[in-house]
């Protein structure tokens, strides 16, 4: 296995072998953070979770891969972290070491049987991250859903509620289907893994329209907390005109941090394991390092503006 990912996933299980690694792990990269005020049930064990989605109805730009790193990075300090797959293809839950073969109960258990998340999910390898995993059975789910009643709120119900958990984070098909719309209208926010190339950008003009759509008729709070650039190759003209041109059109929502092509990435998964997991010190790790911070400093923004309002 690349790296020394003994100490750093020690860190993450509880069996640190010293305080030196707790102190060089993420919370040394991220910023101090005053504590968010959810709504809290009575026996102080579920709060209101933060809901975000990681989509882009575009193949191959990295959604999966910034939904498992995003969350690790958040579950390193402190925060207890709930992974939904809602693709068919499974990628998050087999990248998170969940066998197939031990799935019990799945998302399409939530989103037809009412079972409840917390009875759903399960544990990962990262200490205080959770995932509901994916089965061959949501692969017909699309078409299943068209004939029942509420189909865009099935998420919805299932998440919008006191939880034991900091973050839930939607990891979406590649597609604007009705799994992804559950998705769309059950979250408060959404982050957009974008490659950098030509097509990339008409994808992401469509993805604004549909977002449009879902704000004007059936979640109106929903807002695309940031743009992440993925698959960034400094060799290629290509993608510095890409970058350039969605910062000039998008602004202050593209995140300053970008995800560089990196081979850890790709192979962390196959370990089973996240890439910051795999090897911390690989330029993709870090970088996902570094999206984190940015990502809790705008849930700061987000939580003083409301605050205000």
């Amino acid at each position: 296995m690349a790296g020394d990912p003994s100490g750093f996933l020690a860190f993450f299980c509880g069996k640190a072998q010293d305080g030196g690694i707790r102190r060089f792990a993420l919370s040394s990269f991220l910023p101090s953070q005053k504590p968010f005020k959810f709504i809290a049930m009575s026996n102080n064990s579920a709060s209101m979770p933060r809901l975000l989605a990681v989509a882009n109805q575009k193949g191959g730009v990295g959604k999966t891969t910034t939904a498992i790193n995003l969350s690790t990075a958040l579950c390193a300090v402190g925060k207890k972290v709930l992974l939904i797959d809602l693709d068919p293809q499974g990628n998050a839950t087999t990248g998170l070491g969940v066998k197939r073969s031990e799935i019990q109960k799945s998302i399409y258990d939530v989103l037809f049987d009412e079972a409840e998340v917390t009875e759903v999910a399960v544990p990962t390898k990262v200490r205080g991250l959770s995932v509901v995993p994916s089965s061959i059975h949501l692969a017909g789910a699309e078409i299943e859903l068209v004939t029942e009643q509420y189909r865009e709120y099935r998420l919805r119900n299932a998440i919008r509620k006191p939880l034991p958990y900091d973050y839930v984070i939607v990891d979406c098909p590649p597609s604007l289907n009705l799994l992804t719309l559950n998705a769309f209208v059950g979250v408060e926010s959404l982050i957009v893994p974008l490659q950098c190339e030509f097509y990339a950008l008409e994808g992401l003009s469509h993805l604004t329209k549909t977002i449009r759509r879902v704000r004007k008729s059936l979640n109106p709070d929903l807002d695309i907390q940031g743009i992440v650039l993925t698959m960034v190759d400094r060799r290629n003209n290509l993608s510095a005109q890409v970058a350039e041109d969605v910062r000039k059109f998008f602004g202050d929502k593209v995140y300053q941090t970008h995800i560089p092509r990196n081979v850890r990435l790709s192979e962390a998964p196959s370990y089973g394991l996240p890439a910051i997991i795999y090897d911390m010190k690989s330029p993709g790790a870090q970088a996902y390092i570094q999206l984190a911070k940015e990502v809790i400093g705008r849930e700061r923004e987000i939580f003083e503006q409301q605050r205000v309002a």
